[in-house]
Formats: C-alpha cells, sequence, structure tokens
C-alpha cells in the first residue's frame, strides 16, 4: 500500500459541499458521478492531481449520518491542510468567508490557524516550517 486515496467526509448537500470546497478553500472538483441509487460519487482534491488526499463528499443518507455532520471528530481538529505559502492563503480564505477560530499562531513546526469547514469541521490550515 502507497497512500490514503480518499476520506469521506459526510455532508449535507453535494452543491454547496462542492462549491465551499472549490471557491473557498481552492480544491479542484476531481469528479462528480451520478450513481444508480441518486446519489454522486463527489471527490474535491487540494493541489495538483495525484499530490494528496481527495475529499470523498458524501451526502447523509438517514438521521445517523445527519447526526455526525460537522463533528465527525467530536471537535477536535481532524483534517490539516498543508500550504506553502500561510499568509496568502489564509487571506484568500478570510476573504472568500471561511471562519477561523484562532489567529494565526508561529509554532515550533509551523504557522497554523484553525479554522472550520461549511459544516463546522475543523481544520488546520498549516505551513510545516522548513528545516
Amino acid at each position: 500500500m502507497s497512500r490514503i486515496a480518499l476520506v469521506t467526509l459526510v455532508v449535507d448537500d453535494y452543491d454547496d459541499a462542492i462549491r465551499f470546497y472549490t471557491e473557498a478553500l481552492g480544491f479542484r472538483l476531481v469528479e462528480d458521478t451520478p450513481r444508480p441509487d441518486g446519489s454522486r460519487w463527489v471527490v474535491v482534491a487540494p493541489g495538483a492531481a495525484g499530490t494528496g488526499t481527495g475529499l470523498l463528499l458524501a451526502r447523509a443518507k438517514d438521521e445517523a449520518q445527519r447526526g455526525r455532520i460537522g463533528d465527525q471528530t467530536g471537535g477536535r481538529v481532524g483534517f490539516f491542510l498543508h500550504t506553502d505559502d500561510f499568509a496568502a492563503d489564509h487571506a484568500r480564505m478570510r476573504a472568500a468567508g471561511v471562519t477561523f477560530l484562532e489567529e494565526p499562531r508561529h509554532e515550533p513546526y509551523g504557522s497554523v490557524a484553525v479554522f472550520q469547514d461549511l459544516y463546522g469541521n475543523r481544520w488546520d490550515l498549516l505551513q510545516p516550517a522548513t528545516d
């Protein structure tokens, strides 16, 4: 095995999720394919093709799944988005309406700020420190 290809993120609406991840976060839409059961196979990913893990945006099918939207990691930061230009991406994301839960911090491991996605899931925007 060479890498984790996809991580599922439960959402309430495909189109709203696609819009947020592509427009606010700058991800690319990798695939949006209708399925016979009325669902869709929707994949978004940051960066160039083949450079990282994608998100499978899966619409909740029942109340149990809807109850997990926005809290898939129990309130912890569950997703880590690396950047090569923290200041520029932070400014662009703020201008696009992304909610940051803290001011940027500069830690020994890099520059970081926690933000929420459209559903309330917590993410780190992180520019790792260079050696």
